[in-house]
């Protein structure tokens, strides 16, 4: 089977890459191990683990994508306002999309509900999907890349896209090289239920063990729920994965200083080894490499998924433009245009992110006190949070068509 684009990688970042090229005129076939169906949704059931907080720049670009309206007939809480404090001090920070005169700095979505979104408009495209359908084997044939999946299939394309995610095949399978390193932490996530309303807001504590995030959910009339994740080194997740419900939403509400009353209910729990990692390059002759695939970061302010959205918008505007002027869009020089704009916001993000890390597990004193009043002294500067608060929508830097307003 031949196509002039294989996307390995029918998640969030892959599938969206494939409606940003609908209509290119490109034969493309996205490959996936899953089944690659559409599940009816059922606002009764109960919320998936793992949640985006997906800013104003993805929202834009999966409303142009005809997806957006598909998320928010399922599930989605939207949020106005972040409150950030240091549970070892006094120090803390308050910021709000009202500051740069914008709705709400995000919304809160199940990645669940995102993908089932996205798959429903593939189906309704021409785009080719091919579920169950796991790589062995990746070589170069000419100007071809050949795929062997596992059942002996063979598939060959000019240009490969990796959008399958962080322990991507292709990446291993292409040689491509990575920075990586363990941050001695694990994250818990699951969804809580809490006995004072979230008040459209994203929590974060940063706790002496790590920070612990409480990030509204649109649950039921009447109910308070919150997506959480909490970043704790290896042992103590250990020993808080091994107690029963009752005991361990006792120990949550301790470590969130009850902000939200009682944790009254816990769902089934997650516990997920935290590690940062980012590829060298992130192309090769006619191999790209998004999302997460090319970059994983701590979920410290989850924007992970942001970024896989712009690294696909780009790419796609990228080929787009090339193809327009009647270039090869699997040369090197075509897809370095999209290295060179993603690689520099991809890495100041990450670098941020471990700063902040850094930050708040140090145990020195002068550095807590350091933090403290920084946090106290940035929540009195209004540009400053502006500008904090336009990075959270997704509205700095060199945004891809589709972002834009």
């Amino acid at each position: 089977m031949r196509a002039d684009l294989i996307i390995v990688g029918a998640g969030m970042v892959g599938s969206t890459l494939a409606l940003a090229l609908e209509h290119s005129g490109l034969d493309i076939l996205i490959v996936d191990g899953g089944p690659l169906s559409v599940a009816p949704f059922d606002v009764q059931a109960p919320f998936e683990p793992r949640v985006s907080a997906l800013s104003m720049a993805s929202q834009r670009i999966l409303e142009r994508l005809g997806v957006w309206q598909g998320i928010t007939t399922r599930r989605a809480c939207p949020y106005g306002e972040m409150r950030v404090w240091d549970g070892s001090g006094t120090g803390s920070i308050h910021f709000a999309a009202a500051s740069v005169h914008a709705e709400t700095l995000g919304h809160i979505v199940e990645n669940r509900v995102v993908q089932d979104a996205l798959l429903e408009r593939l189906h309704d495209s021409q785009i080719g999907l091919l579920p169950g359908a796991r790589l062995e084997q990746l070589r170069r044939s000419g100007d071809d890349w050949l795929l062997t999946l596992t059942d002996g299939r063979q598939l060959r394309a000019p240009l490969l896209v990796a959008a399958d995610g962080a322990n991507s095949a292709v990446r291993r399978l292409a040689g491509c090289a990575t920075r990586e390193w363990d941050y001695l932490h694990h994250a818990i996530v699951t969804s809580v239920r809490c006995e004072r309303p979230h008040q459209a807001t994203a929590w974060q504590r940063f706790t002496d063990d790590g920070p612990l995030a409480f990030l509204p959910l649109a649950g039921p009339v009447g109910e308070h729920w919150c997506s959480i994740v909490w970043s704790i080194v290896p042992v103590e997740a250990e020993r808080l994965m091994a107690l029963d419900d009752a005991a361990f939403c006792t120990e949550l509400s301790k470590a969130f200083e009850s902000r939200l009353g009682k944790v009254l209910h816990a769902d089934r729990r997650l516990c997920i080894p935290l590690r940062q990692r980012h590829a060298k390059r992130y192309v090769e002759p006619g191999l790209a490499l998004i999302g997460d695939a090319a970059h994983t970061i701590h979920p410290l302010a989850g924007q992970g998924v942001n970024l896989g959205f712009l690294d696909a918008a780009v790419l796609a505007e990228v080929l787009l433009h090339a193809a327009e002027r009647g270039e090869s869009l699997s040369d090197e020089r075509v897809l370095s245009r999209f290295e060179r704009r993603r690689m520099p916001h991809n890495l100041a993000m990450m670098a941020a992110m471990e700063g902040f890390q850094r930050l708040f597990q140090a145990d020195p004193l002068p550095l807590r006190l350091l933090r403290n009043i920084g946090l106290d002294l940035v929540d009195g500067q209004a540009e400053a949070k502006a500008l904090f608060v336009r990075q959270a929508l997704g509205l700095a830097g060199d945004l891809p068509e589709l972002a834009r307003a």
